[in-house]
């Protein structure tokens, strides 16, 4: 029988983009080595990288190869030169264009402590008690980031006044929230809907409507917290949230509170899906690392590809449907932290520290 061939586009990026990019490389290919399938790799411009090659953050031959892919693999966007570009060109337009095209409503960022890096947590271990590990489902195209009206406007007396308007549908609300269950059954079955209906009436629609999905999945515990109390009982509780749904302003601020429980921002992967499907018809999923670009250490080989590589292990999952692949690699990855091996972020005495392309080589050495 022929090997199945998936059709990946990397888009590496700015900054620590194309090391760690390379490094979830190594590993996916190591991956498809092992369990039988071929993936085929086109790399493409994305970013700041773009628009000095092409004068736009997202040109056409990105966007071609991305409607053409069945994932794409992503690797940082953004850095100090850029910023004082017009908006419509800066690095981060191609990102949000993107998920503009893609309608990439939901963004995944599990949130994991592994057991060796208990230590590097911020937190005292008698808060991280028997661990960390829950999934933050943020909806990603709408809210206050996309509402109208929006703007800077001069009033008549000379003041300036800047408005943002959060706005969310009860269909919005509603596909989120869907998928923040179905994820939600497919774990611990508990669900923690994040909100502030106490003060903004978006909020009181958001709570109302997470009730009503919630009358579907009535085996799914419900849970509502507001959104100042959940980043406090993010630092006071970990241990006890599964699935966290919120919107996109919420889920952002709390989703970057909730990456430092694991001791590195270099550990943190994330998927946004939605509603475009690949081939196969699964989701055409964006896989993206939440560290940023990180322009300070680009090109030193010092940079944590860990979280790249575990895009790869989601990519894996969701839009490739090999549930075995995934597991592989993220047992690969547990097995060299196990082993004492460490990036400079994340490095106590006695450990061994490497470097951005040995550790994805020691990952892809494990994978099995």
């Amino acid at each position: 029988m022929a090997q199945p061939t998936y059709h990946i586009a990397c888009l590496p990026g700015d900054g620590i983009g194309p090391e760690v990019t390379r490094g979830a490389v190594t590993v996916l290919q190591a991956a498809a080595a092992a369990y039988g399938f071929r993936l085929e790799f086109s790399e493409h411009l994305v970013g700041g990288a773009a628009y000095d090659a092409a004068g736009t953050p997202f040109p056409d031959e990105t966007r071609d190869a991305c409607d053409r892919a069945d994932a794409i693999l992503f690797g940082a966007v953004g850095g100090p030169r850029y910023e004082g570009l017009p908006w419509d060109l800066r690095p981060e337009a191609g990102l949000l264009a993107i998920r503009k095209r893609y309608d990439l409503y939901a963004n995944l960022r599990p949130i994991l402590l592994y057991p060796p890096l208990k230590d590097a947590s911020p937190l005292k271990n008698e808060i991280i008690g028997g661990g960390v590990d829950f999934i933050i489902v943020r909806e990603l195209v709408g809210g206050i980031y996309f509402g109208e009206p929006r703007g800077i406007e001069t009033l008549p007396d000379g003041t300036r006044r800047g408005v943002n308007t959060e706005v969310y549908t009860d269909a919005e609300i509603a596909r989120i929230a869907r998928m923040g269950f179905e994820i939600a059954r497919g774990r611990r079955r508990r669900l923690t809907s994040v909100d502030k209906g106490n003060v903004l009436e978006a909020g009181k629609l958001w709570r109302t409507v997470v009730d009503e999905v919630a009358r579907e999945f009535p085996d799914v515990e419900v849970e509502h917290l507001l959104a100042d109390n959940a980043a406090m009982q993010i630092l006071r509780r970990p241990g006890d949230f599964d699935v966290m749904l919120a919107s996109n302003l919420f889920g952002d601020f709390l989703s970057d509170e909730a990456a430092m429980l694991t001791g590195s921002i270099g550990l943190l992967p994330s998927a946004s899906l939605g509603a475009a499907r690949n081939r196969f018809g699964l989701p055409k999923g964006f896989y993206e690392p939440i560290h940023g670009s990180a322009p300070d250490i680009a090109g030193q080989d010092r940079a944590n590809p860990l979280a790249a590589i575990l895009c790869g292990a989601m990519l894996l999952r969701h839009s490739l449907g090999r549930e075995d692949a995934a597991r592989a690699v993220e047992q690969a990855v547990a097995a060299v932290l196990e082993e004492g091996l460490r990036t400079a972020d994340i490095t106590v005495p006695g450990t061994a520290v490497l470097g951005t392309a040995a550790m994805a080589r020691a990952v892809a050495d494990r994978v099995h």
